[in-house]
């Protein structure tokens, strides 16, 4: 049921029928208060409410419950309310135009028409890498509809590791070797591959080429190894689109996955852990010899499915820009105008922002995050990479962290974002003392997938940088 949509067609009818809201609410039962809220979007009815309420203004209940808005007005007015409670225009710190009978419709259709220019335009600024982007947003919303579970890639390499016999443990290097014998292929380390490529096939003579070491970012060689084969297991074709070959990616990184933690032995060791409420990142990548990352990323493949748990998982850099993340959960990321969450700035209430605030970075770090959609449990663990440190964060709603490792934490923050004021704007004793006193050389931000975050100079945090030279300004 669209609520803006009943209310507004509500109060068509009801005004067509002459009825004031207190007339009509004294003929229902309800006070006008309360119709007043259902009228505006705010409350959402009973359906012996709308039952009574269609038989008092002479139509069906079907009438009311039609998805259109009843009159050109009304759809300029649920357009503007949409609009004003977009993130965008949170950020602006505008205040929110009500649209009484007063304002004429001229002045209605203005308002709605520069809100259009406006997403026009954030989507135009937004727009070189768009085909990637929207390409890439496309995939995650579909991966979320799917509760990120990919079954007939998960029966494909279940299947190809009991056919070279691992049962159980971290697989090895020589297994890997073993099952790219298996399908045709000898691994072959080189120390001279490109610098932009992370493995190569040679598909004439069954050949893949690999680093001698793992490369930077926490990529196995195992797990490198599994991707490339993953092409051939998979019925890869040369891609065709952008979005084929991103779509691509997410496969031969799942098809690895799925073959370094299989989904029968993975998902009976987490049932486990569950079940003594001791449910831990760190415990699945130990068990399994793997990164963090892949860990992490690996549970919410079968969280869902497997657990009944709805989860969040994100990987953001030290400066708070969203690398990648994936929810089911409701976290509210933040987006842009395409939907796409590469590169958008997170709260630094969250916690895989807070986490870099310890002194002690070895050990995981939990914490709650009351957010306006609800509160939130987290695990985070930091580590560094060649383009700088990053933070890993996996976690639930709060009412799922009982089966957690960690749910005792005390850490608790809020975040009201995309409220400008719960991070994003400065102090006024910053503003009174730095405002229009600095000037940064901002660092280059290499986002592929999204353009840079926006701000007083793009890619700089205001709040940050007047914290920055409070602490290290002269002291009166």
């Amino acid at each position: 049921m669209d609520r803006l949509v009943l209310g507004k067609r509500l109060r068509h009818f009801r005004t067509r029928a002459g009825l004031t809201l207190d007339q009509l609410g004294e003929r229902v039962g309800v006070v006008a208060s309360q119709l007043s809220l259902i009228e505006n979007g705010k409350r959402e009815p009973r359906l012996s409410l709308l039952q009574a309420i269609a038989r008092e203004v002479g139509v069906e209940t079907a009438a009311l419950l039609s998805g259109e808005a009843p009159d050109r007005r009304s759809a300029l007015e649920i357009e503007l309310e949409r609009a004003q409670t977009s993130p965008a225009y949170a950020q602006l710190a505008l205040p929110h135009v009500r649209t009484p009978r007063s304002l004429g419709d001229d002045a209605l259709e203005a308002l709605v028409g520069l809100h259009r220019e406006l997403a026009r335009r954030s989507r135009a600024a937004a727009a070189t890498p768009e085909e990637a982007r929207r390409a890439n947003t496309s995939i995650r919303l579909q991966m979320r509809e799917c509760d990120n579970y990919l079954p007939e890639i998960e029966s494909v390499a279940e299947e190809l590791m009991e056919r070279i016999g691992h049962t159980t443990g971290a697989v090895t290097h020589r297994e890997v070797a073993v099952l790219a014998e298996l399908l045709g292929f000898t691994l072959i380390f080189a120390d001279d591959l490109p610098s932009n490529t992370r493995s190569i096939t040679d598909l004439e003579n069954g050949r893949i080429y690999l680093p001698p070491a793992s490369i930077p970012g926490g990529h196995g060689l195992r797990s490198l190894a599994l991707q490339a084969m993953a092409h051939r297991v998979l019925g890869h074709d040369r891609p065709a689109s952008y979005a084929e070959f991103l779509r691509q990616r997410l496969e031969i990184n799942y098809f690895a996955s799925a073959c370094l933690l299989p989904e029968t032995r993975a998902s009976e060791f987490l049932q486990e852990a569950k079940r003594e409420r001791n449910l831990a990142i760190e415990d699945l990548r130990d068990a399994f010899g793997v990164t963090h990352e892949a860990a992490a990323h690996r549970f919410t493949n079968l969280a869902t499915r497997h657990l009944g748990l709805k989860v969040h998982f994100y990987r953001t850099d030290a400066s708070g820009s969203l690398l990648r993340g994936y929810e089911n959960d409701g976290m509210p990321f933040p987006v842009d105008q395409t939907g796409s969450v590469e590169g958008q700035v997170l709260c630094h209430k969250w916690a895989g922002r807070t986490a870099f605030n310890r002194t002690n970075r070895t050990t995981e770090f939990y914490q709650y995050t009351d957010c306006p959609e609800g509160t939130y449990w987290s695990s985070v663990q930091t580590g560094d990479a060649e383009q700088g440190p990053f933070s890993i964060a996996c976690g639930v709603r709060f009412d799922d962290a009982k089966w957690f490792r960690g749910r005792e934490t005390a850490i608790r923050t809020v975040s009201t974002c995309p409220d400008p004021q719960c991070c994003r704007t400065p102090s006024d004793e910053l503003l009174a003392r730095w405002e229009g006193k600095a000037w940064p050389s901002a660092r280059m931000h290499a986002h592929v997938l999204a353009p840079l975050p926006t701000g007083s100079f793009p890619g700089v945090d205001d709040t940050e940088m007047y914290q920055f030279l409070s602490a290290h300004a002269p002291q009166d």
